[in-house]
């Protein structure tokens, strides 16, 4: 009779259990306590050397920090710079790998409340694994995160310095439309449908810094949905697009072209913005700025 050797199957709880015993054993049980953006203590590490981040956001704000080296994790969204290309991928934002994360053997993951599922924060606390949230919705908010990172990963300065220049920059975009006039902006999330911006969101405070009114301004939704009638109503001067292809702008502003009684179309301002420059609350959205004050206001580029 031919003897057949038997190979264990292990399921992925017992791989999970497996691996966080390996962590409790293997990390300082010691560290700094901070509070999170949702209210929950945090016992991290000093001067965390294996970081997962969980958002595109927070991965392009810890390579601004000088932390490319530390991070061991991104999501497949991570895009920004071309380095976290060869980063490991432990998922998107909503199906993030338990198992894989814990492979990492990680001293530090940063999370979003908007982003990431509550369930799977609480999985990585069940096996001991430091999560820090963050929640910016503002440019303060950006700001602040960008110091909080500084000092949980022991680049309090290298932020400061950062947070310093960016806030410079947002001055040079004040300063250049101060006494300009003010283009009508009509700013799309979407297209079909078509969602834009109102007030107390982000978008809305970068068109306004970038010299811009923001047409859908006072509506009581944060991101009401128009028709093309409503859009008439408005009589935007600017119509900005967001966009993730190059490819589709021929095709989003040809869509317009029917519409001449609408200022922006008429005189041929519909301009298309990348998503990621313009969306991610990160140090970048003050390129976004950048780019936001070009577009309302082309007439800075010769100066």
């Amino acid at each position: 009779m031919t003897k057949r050797t038997l190979t264990p199957r292990y399921s992925s709880g017992f791989l999970l259990l497996f691996f966080s015993f390996s962590l409790f054993f293997s990390f300082p049980v010691h560290g700094r306590v901070y509070i999170d953006e949702a209210g929950r203590k945090v016992n991290v590490t000093p001067y965390p050397k294996r970081i997962v981040s969980l958002a595109p956001s927070i991965t392009e704000t810890l390579f601004a920090l000088g932390l490319d080296k530390e991070i061991v994790g991104v999501t497949m969204f991570c895009n920004y710079p071309e380095a976290v290309r060869s980063k490991p991928k432990v998922g998107g934002f909503i199906n993030i790998s338990l198992e894989r994360v814990v492979s990492l053997s990680p001293d530090l993951i940063i999370g979003t409340s908007d982003g990431n599922r509550r369930e799977t924060v609480l999985q990585f606390e069940r096996i001991g694994l430091p999560v820090y949230i963050v929640n910016p919705v503002s440019l303060e908010d950006i700001f602040k995160m960008v110091l909080d990172i500084g000092r949980i990963t022991g680049k309090e300065d290298t932020a400061k310095k950062l947070i310093f220049n960016l806030r410079r920059r947002v001055e040079s975009v004040v300063l250049k439309t101060i006494r300009a006039k003010k283009p009508r902006v009509f700013f799309l999330l979407s297209t079909d449908p078509m969602i834009t911006v109102s007030r107390d969101t982000l978008h809305d405070k970068l068109i306004t810094l970038a010299g811009g009114v923001n047409v859908a301004g006072r509506d009581t939704i944060k991101y009401p949905r128009y028709s093309i009638e409503e859009v008439m109503v408005k009589q935007p001067d600017v119509i900005i697009i967001t966009s993730m292809k190059r490819e589709d702008n021929f095709v989003l502003r040809n869509k317009w072209n029917k519409w001449k009684n609408i200022p922006a179309v008429r005189n041929n301002r519909i301009y298309i913005i990348d998503t990621d420059l313009i969306t991610r609350s990160s140090p970048r959205i003050v390129d976004g700025l950048e780019e936001l004050v070009k577009i309302i206001h082309p007439e800075q580029k010769a100066k």
